[in-house]
């Protein structure tokens, strides 16, 4: 294999055996099959996140590739296919976002090892002059934004849900009366009545708030009938006789029912965990207030940039605000680098009186415009909107990172359907963007360093050529 592959200079990049400490935890028992690695997994994972491919592309993917073989862990090439695509749905929830974060924190600690020990030996070929810039003085820049990772859900309507509800309760129903022992009729439930109701008001364009709410009375009336025949069945036949996805929809269905009939007789259009998806009962909606979209549907989460390395700070299914996780963010840098920042950069709901307090008290320069009015001295005035421009230039690069990550890699849309496996998948992205980023680095250093070879032997010349006009000049006398 070529060793200047990506995939080979990737795999020696990731601590693996750190990874594998973490992954063990999830096979305590000693039964059963072998457990695959998590070179294997995470490598999946990283491959599918890296190309953009779905789970069975990957694996054809990775069955067709040396190089890919290579980076999972596999000794030798094999025509076969390592594994089956329903595994990655698995490793999703195997490898925990704790446990990534855990990974991400280990990278970066190996890159500022190495940036601290290249810094010692850089300072060792300038004679050991010393800047004074060892101790806990702030240095450095952090960079501090939230956004929202939607979800692969349909645009919620609250007749939409309800229609929804309706049908999978319908479902329920023909399941319960098919295992009553006394093979029991279907009641009535009048479907296709509903489904008309539904596509009179659903399908408008322009609708009138009367005849939402008509139609809305009616889908409820529909669906609590529904719910009444399910409890009557369940006396008969246990609902546990249906399976995991049908039971689980029924626990939703009944905390979406009592929202929906809750809102509709108070008349309010906002309720606390409120529900916007059957399939994805844990995705809230997150009020955004961008001109694209007002209101998104998914995860809300929040990262720090430093030097082009994105870390998540927090993720959630519900709203929050980031603004008090300022001083959170800023002591868990103190804990990377060892000191505070020099400045940090943030938009406007992180610069509250007690955030630039908190900053002042500590020598930190919170970006924005200061509180007061703007002073008097023209030479002042322009330097501070000077300061201004160049802390927004600064923080565009948290902007950056969030469309690399939604337009290169899978956060504009997170597939996954669990919880968990989304918190997973998110972590995957940005454990990948730091990847690139320590790669780009060690290319520029090599970089770096055939310029001051190319320095070096310029200077060489330079030097040979004006010895040799010495020693001319000196025959010449």
């Amino acid at each position: 294999l070529d060793p200047e592959n990506r995939w080979v200079k990737l795999a020696d990049v990731i601590p693996w055996h750190v990874a594998e400490t973490m992954y063990a935890k999830n096979f305590m028992s000693k039964r059963g099959a072998p457990a695959l690695t998590v070179r294997m997994a995470l490598g999946s994972l990283i491959i599918k996140e890296k190309l953009g491919l779905s789970d069975v592309e990957t694996v054809e993917q990775i069955k067709e590739n040396p190089y890919l073989q290579f980076f999972i862990g596999l000794e030798t090439y094999q025509h076969a296919a390592p594994f089956d695509a329903s595994m990655l749905t698995h490793f999703r929830k195997r490898l925990k976002h704790t446990d990534l974060a855990a990974l991400q924190e280990e990278l970066l600690q190996r890159h500022l090892a190495e940036e601290r020990k290249r810094a010692e030996e850089h300072d060792e070929n300038q004679n050991g002059d010393d800047d004074g810039n060892d101790g806990p003085a702030n240095r450095g820049k952090l960079i501090v934004d939230a956004t929202c990772a939607p979800a692969d859900i349909a645009y919620p309507t609250d007749i939409g849900l309800l229609n929804d509800a309706r049908e999978k309760t319908e479902r329920i129903i023909d399941e319960l009366c098919a295992m009553h022992p006394e093979g029991v009729a279907k009641p009535r439930m009048s479907r296709r009545t509903a489904r008309k109701d539904f596509l009179a008001v659903g399908m408008k364009k322009s609708l009138s708030r009367k005849a939402l709410r008509k139609g809305l009375r009616k889908q409820l009336s529909y669906l609590r009938r529904n719910l009444q025949y399910i409890g009557g069945l369940s006396a008969s036949v246990p609902l546990t006789a249906l399976s995991k996805r049908l039971y689980r929809d029924l626990l939703v269905i009944d905390e979406l029912h009592r929202q929906q009939h809750e809102m509709y007789k108070t008349e309010k259009k906002s309720i606390s965990d409120r529900i916007v998806s059957i399939s994805h009962p844990h995705v809230r909606p997150i009020v955004r207030g961008k001109a694209a979209a007002k209101t998104e549907f998914g995860m809300k989460l929040s990262i720090s940039v430093v030097d082009g390395i994105s870390m998540p700070e927090r993720m959630s299914w519900n709203a929050y605000n980031e603004g008090c996780d300022l001083v959170r963010d800023i002591e868990r840098y103190r804990e990377r680098y060892g000191h505070y920042p020099e400045s940090v950069h943030a938009d406007k709901i992180y610069r509250t009186l007690a955030n630039r307090m908190w900053c002042k008290e500590r020598g930190i320069r919170l970006s924005g415009v200061p509180l007061g009015r703007p002073p008097k001295d023209a030479e002042k005035n322009r330097a501070r909107r000077r300061q201004i421009r160049e802390d927004e230039g600064i923080r565009n690069a948290v902007e950056g990172k969030f469309g690399q990550a939604k337009r290169r890699y899978g956060l504009g849309r997170v597939m996954a359907r669990l919880a968990e496996s989304s918190q997973t998948v998110v972590c995957i992205v940005f454990l990948v963007m730091n990847l690139d980023r320590l790669l780009s680095l060690s290319f520029l250093r090599l970089f770096e360093w055939l310029l001051s070879e190319l320095d070096v032997i310029r200077n060489l010349f330079k030097w040979s050529s004006s010895r040799a006009a010495t020693e001319c000049c000196w025959e010449m006398v």
